[in-house]
């Protein structure tokens, strides 16, 4: 949940709960409720909610108008309601490429946890750091408590992500829970299983797949896998579930849902999860360990740049613990592991290029996550930073992942080593120095990080930058004050012919008070909106009936055709402009048809508003009856 978690929490209390709620979109400033029965909302309470305008009763829809932020709001809304997703949320989820999508839904389930990881991350750090000091041993009962305050939600995190990818695949959340425990159920963990049985028998004996099986699901092997601290199986198997659970609530009757669905859906997901989502990333990660060998043998160098560069996106897949029995059977034999330790690297590339977003970036919001972030990632606790700050930012992870590349290769190069098992981050540096005492080997890891943090810090330095639209959707919610230092009586110009109205005479009430924005309204002869200023589409509306730009000068506009124009789902309309894109005064934004949308019984009435007229001494609307494209219509006072 969001910022506005609390005020999602008391408009559904007030409009009668979400049993009272059959759908909910939204336009520009306001929700749009389909409620089953209106009477039940408190009207009164309602509008005088912090964070809410008014509300307005219009064409079977229940108003709650909040203002720009309204996204905000809506998505703190949806996850109490329980509602299947809606065509509009349809089209969003299909929005961009294959990768976009992936990386929009691993951030979406890792949103919610990602504050108690950073703060658990840094509890593993400063545990180790205390024994480091000799402020007590590991092994007294205050470093396991503190450990298990650190450790725990790291050990159990399919139980985490069960739940927060429930929520963002429609599955009942408890269901998503349900199946992380699960999944971390200790007989089911591969050591378990193991310790002290002979296996049934081996499949794909002499193969690189050769895998031992301890159990059987009615006669079908079970491929054994540690799924704690995994993250990718989890979802998988609950979107599974979300999928299962949609089925059969389609044919169990009412009077047994309650119960049979969710018995029906875990014991139908969790077998196919554990008979071949654990096999296939089992194999994954063979196959990967496998090449890595072989490339080794070949050359070190570019063997640890592969694990450099590739090691964080086996983390994400839950690939990387091919390499595990590779370091475990290295440190037991040899007394030293130099094949997979090359992923050191990568630890502090993260934490480098979050330290440089800290100082290039004004968004506030990021720059307070990245002190945490970087503090755990130099414990060695990356998880956070990647799921939270670089994953959705993209190309910070590439710069990472490219950084990491690079040192895992100086690593390869100069035969790099651990002696023996145990710490993380910056507290595995006593573990690299060599048996004898000499510290030749902890050199080399030193000069790895310094290579691998200068290079991560200083490609996001020149490479990364804000996104631009993150910044406009701050600037409407939080207006800075220095736009009036910018600004002198400026002239807004007409994005329409036609009547012009006072904004306190239009069939809208939320308009009509003047607290979404002071301006003007329009009643359009022709079909066009064209831009008033030189400027930027901030936003426009998918569904083309509202539009909103910022003048290069800060001014923010919204032009909103026709009045609950929303509900035509953009039929008469043709969007010539999309997010992001440069306007000049005087370009065709939208086209709209005046015959289609009156005959579908619409009013036209359009206000032209300046949402940040905060910013100004005043925002005063000119005396004239009708207006052309191009005349002046509203002046901004400094």
């Amino acid at each position: 949940m969001g910022k506005y978690e609390n005020l999602a929490k008391e408009i559904v209390k007030n409009i009668g709960g979400k049993d009272n709620v059959s759908s909910l979109t939204h336009c520009i400033t306001r929700l749009r409720f389909k409620l089953k029965d209106e009477s039940k909302a408190n009207d009164d309470v309602i509008k005088n909610m912090d964070g809410v305008v008014t509300v307005m009763k219009s064409g079977g829809q229940y108003q709650v108008v909040i203002g720009n932020h309204v996204p905000d709001v809506y998505a703190d809304v949806m996850p109490l309601l329980n509602l299947g997703d809606t065509d509009s949320q349809e089209k969003d989820d299909k929005k961009g490429n294959l990768l976009d999508r992936f990386v929009d839904t691993i951030s979406g389930i890792f949103q919610p946890i990602l504050g108690i990881m950073a703060a658990c991350g840094m509890v593993k750090g400063l545990n180790t750091l205390f024994v480091a000091l000799g402020l007590y041993t590991a092994d007294c009962g205050g470093y396991m408590v503190i450990n298990a305050v650190g450790d725990a939600m790291f050990t159990f995190l399919p139980l985490f992500l069960g739940f927060t990818a429930a929520k963002k695949f429609g599955l009942k959340p408890m269901v998503g829970l349900a199946i992380g425990a699960i999944m971390c159920y200790p007989a089911i963990q591969a050591s378990t299983i193991s310790a002290g049985t002979e296996p049934l028998y081996t499949m794909f004996e002499g193969t690189m797949f050769a895998s031992p099986v301890y159990i059987e699901f009615f006669g079908i092997p079970v491929i054994s896998m540690d799924y704690t601290s995994t993250v990718i199986p989890v979802i998988f198997v609950t979107y599974f579930a979300s999928i299962c659970e949609r089925f059969f609530s389609k044919f169990i009757p009412d009077l047994v849902k309650f119960f049979f669905v969710p018995m029906l859906t875990l014991i139908v997901a969790l077998p196919v999860g554990f008979l071949l989502i654990g096999p296939v990333a089992t194999f994954g990660s063979t196959i990967i360990s496998e090449t890595v060998l072989s490339i080794r043998d070949f050359s070190p160098m570019i063997a640890g740049a592969v694990v450099g560069l590739t090691w964080q996106i086996l983390v994400i897949f839950g690939l990387h613990w091919g390499f595990i029995p590779v370091y475990i059977n290295n440190i037991v034999t040899l007394g030293y592991d130099n094949v997979i330790m090359p992923f050191f690297a990568c630890t502090f590339a993260t934490s480098a290029v979050v330290a440089a977003i800290f100082f290039k970036t004004k968004d506030k919001n990021l720059k307070e996550m990245c002190i945490p972030n970087f503090i755990s990632g130099i414990f060695g606790v990356t998880e956070p930073a990647i799921y939270g700050i670089l994953l959705p930012l993209k190309k910070p992870f590439i710069i990472s992942c490219i950084a990491g590349g690079i040192g895992g290769g100086f690593y390869g190069l100069f035969n790099f080593r651990k002696f023996m098992m145990g710490g993380i981050g910056i507290f595995e540096f006593p573990a690299m120095i060599e048996p004898d005492g000499s510290m030749g080997n902890l050199i080399v890891a030193v000069t790895g990080v310094i290579i691998t943090m200068i290079i991560a810090f200083v490609m996001t330095m020149v490479i990364y930058k804000d996104d631009k639209k993150e910044e406009k959707t701050e600037n409407v919610e939080e207006p800075k004050t220095e736009n009036k230092k910018l600004i002198s009586n400026t002239n807004l110009y007409s994005p329409l012919k036609g009547k012009v109205m006072e904004l306190s005479q239009i069939k809208d009430a939320a308009f009509a008070s003047g607290v979404l924005g002071k301006g003007v309204a329009i009643v359009p002869s022709e079909g066009k909106v064209v831009s008033s200023v030189d400027g930027t589409v901030t936003t426009i509306f998918p569904t083309l009936h509202a539009i909103g730009i910022t003048s290069d000068e800060g001014v923010e506009i919204l032009i909103h055709i026709g009045l609950d124009t929303v509900q035509l789902e953009g039929k008469g309309f043709k969007g010539m402009v999309k997010d992001g894109d440069k306007i000049t005064k005087g370009q065709t934004l939208i086209e709209f048809d005046i015959d289609y949308i009156t005959k579908e019984g619409y009013c036209l009435e359009t206000p032209v508003l300046v949402t940040n007229a905060d910013n100004y001494l005043d925002v005063i609307s000119e005396n004239k009856d009708n207006v052309n494209y191009g005349e002046s219509i509203i002046s901004i006072i400094k």
